[in-house]
């Protein structure tokens, strides 16, 4: 499949996760530290490959970053953050985890209520995607 292209012409670079999994009545939601600083904790994307939608990006990231097999739920959201000098073009994707196993990266994970998520993320750009798939969580889990 081809990367995404969007309704501007521009082709998406990058796509993540925003990983939920359901522990009682709680909706956990899953952050990773950054490959180098592990003080930077930060949701699960890299690179969209060659061949490579973005869905299939998304759960590949998160198996690599987490070792957490994940779903597709819906698109969220597409964010521009500068990196290093060049803009990046993000697609999120609301994810359910599905099962977990072992990381190839050797990072960090952390398994947060909202509250706790949203303090701990260190961007402001990937905050405001967390805090749409909190509210995108409610809303479907309000109407079940």
């Amino acid at each position: 499949m081809p990367t995404t292209t969007a309704s501007d012409g521009a082709r998406s670079t990058h796509a993540g996760g925003v990983v939920y999994r359901i522990k009682g009545a709680t909706a956990q939601l899953l952050l990773v530290t950054a490959r180098v600083d592990r003080s930077v904790w930060v949701l699960p994307k890299g690179h969209i490959e060659t061949g490579e939608s973005a869905e299939q990006t998304a759960v590949r990231e998160v198996l690599e970053e987490a070792g957490v097999i994940a779903r597709v739920i819906e698109f969220l959201t597409t964010s521009r953050p500068l990196v290093r000098g060049s803009f990046q073009r993000i697609e999120y994707f609301l994810m359910e985890s599905v099962a977990e196993g072992t990381a190839d990266e050797g990072r960090r994970i952390a398994w947060l209520a909202e509250d706790a998520v949203l303090r701990r993320i260190t961007y402001e750009e990937q905050r405001t995607v967390l805090q749409q798939a909190c509210a995108r969580l409610a809303e479907s889990r309000g109407s079940s």
